[in-house]
């Protein structure tokens, strides 16, 4: 099973949409609420390349990038793929 990271706000309504996609797929995630932590922000961006939009996403260290990225993939059947569902 694939790493996943994603880098949240509480209130983001993206953010929200997001991780019910990953809910639905049954993939457990680990999540970063960088409300109000600038040093947390930084790192995120950092990471994702200067990526500094809500959320930022991570699959096996490597940034996909947000919430219209993540379903993106999942339109275009790559996701499963990334996230090693396949068998």
């Amino acid at each position: 099973m694939a790493k996943v990271e994603i880098y949240t706000w509480q209130a983001c309504p993206f953010c929200i949409r997001a991780k019910e996609l990953l809910q639905r797929k049954g993939i457990n995630y680990i999540e970063y609420k960088i409300d109000g932590n600038q040093a947390a922000r930084e790192e995120m961006t950092k990471r994702a390349q200067g990526g500094s939009t809500m959320p930022q996403i991570f699959i096996n260290e490597k940034g996909i990038g947000g919430c219209d990225d993540l379903y993106a993939l999942e339109q275009s059947n790559q996701l499963d793929n990334l996230l090693n569902l396949m068998n």
